[in-house]
Parts: structure tokens; sequence; C-alpha cells
């Protein structure tokens, strides 16, 4: 079957940039590449840490993004007010799905426990067939590593099935991820959750 274009990639990241400067660099090339690939990035609308720098580089590179952002959070003012679409959400919940339901395909790149939750969660609905959109791992300089190790831990204890491994796709460099998940996207993208009051 033909690939399905991938018309809009979400991106979890951390709203720091890390202790390595690699991280930030990361980000703004995945960004880049999103704009050259002529696919629009949706991520979680901030201006700060990896987040601002994944906006920002897909920007600069004459791309579009979409952001989802809690009230909470916007009224911090840590809203990337530069991007072309944010969309200000009640909470966290609300911008999760979103999210989900905006994106094709999803990337994690280095980040925190909300980093952790939003790939273990689209990880566990695929899993559950809840979707069929692939998802990508970018190893900046080994940050997953222990994540890997404790998946195949998982699996060593049969609580994760060893089919599952091959849930996602792990790669440090973006252009080889993003060519990884375009490769595994063979079936037509289903539309989520279609029901009265969702936005896709």
């Amino acid at each position: 079957m033909t690939p399905t274009k991938i018309a809009r990639l979400c991106v979890y990241c951390g709203s720091s940039s890390g202790a390595h400067p690699r991280y930030r660099a990361a980000a703004l090339m995945l960004g880049a590449l999103l704009a050259e690939r002529d696919i629009e990035l949706v991520y979680g609308g901030g201006h700060v840490g990896l987040m601002g720098a994944v906006a920002d580089g897909a920007l600069a590179a004459g791309g579009r993004v979409t952001g989802v952002i809690p009230e909470a959070l916007m009224k911090k003012e840590l809203g990337h007010t530069g991007i072309q679409d944010l969309r200000v959400v009640r909470d966290m919940h609300e911008r999760k799905m979103m999210m989900a339901t905006l994106a094709d395909a999803f990337i994690a790149l280095p980040g925190g426990w909300g980093t952790i939750e939003e790939l273990t969660e689209m990880l566990t609905w695929l899993q559950l067939a809840i979707h069929a959109k692939p998802i990508g791992i970018l190893n900046v300089a080994g940050y997953f590593d222990h994540f890997l190790a404790f998946a195949d831990a998982m699996i060593a204890e049969r609580f994760v099935r060893v089919e599952h491994r091959s849930l996602f796709s792990v790669d440090d460099d973006p252009v080889r991820l993003v060519d990884k998940l375009v490769a595994t996207t063979t079936a037509p993208i289903e539309k989520w959750f279609d029901r009265p009051g969702q936005v896709r």
C-alpha cells in the first residue's frame, strides 16, 4: 500500500532546554526539517525550552505551527505568540486530546515527566488499537537510553509483549527518524474521536 502523507506531526518535548546544547540544536533541526517536508508542527504551544526551539526552527524555515496550551500556562505568559495558530484550552487533558487528534504522527524529544507521560499514553493507545499513527523517539545524545532499557525490562518481566517493542521507531538523526515514520504510515490515517465537539 502506498504510504500516506504525514500532514501534521506532533512533537512532545521539554519546556526546559536541558543540560546539553545538543538538545536545543536537535529541536531546531527537527522543526526546520518538518517545514522543509511541508509537515505542519503540532506542539505544546510554549515559547520556552525545547518547545520554543522546535517552533522557532519550523518558523525560521517557513513552516506552519499549531500550538495548544492550557489557560493556566497562557496566563503565565508562556505561550508562543509568533506562531500561526495558538489554541488556548481549559486544561492539560484537553491539550493532550487536541494535540493527539490534530496529529498524524508523533515524535518525542528529550523532556521531563510530561513528555514521558504523553509518549507512553500514545504508545498505550497504539497498543490498544485506539489509533494507528506512527510514533518516534529522537534519542539525542543517548537521552532515552534508560527509557529503552526499561522497555526491555518490562518485556523481560512479561508486562509488555515482545511484539509491542516495535510500536515505536528510534533514531538519533531527525531525517532518518522522519523517514521511518513516513515509511510506517502504510494505511489511511484514521480520523480520531469523530464525535460532536471534537476538533479535527
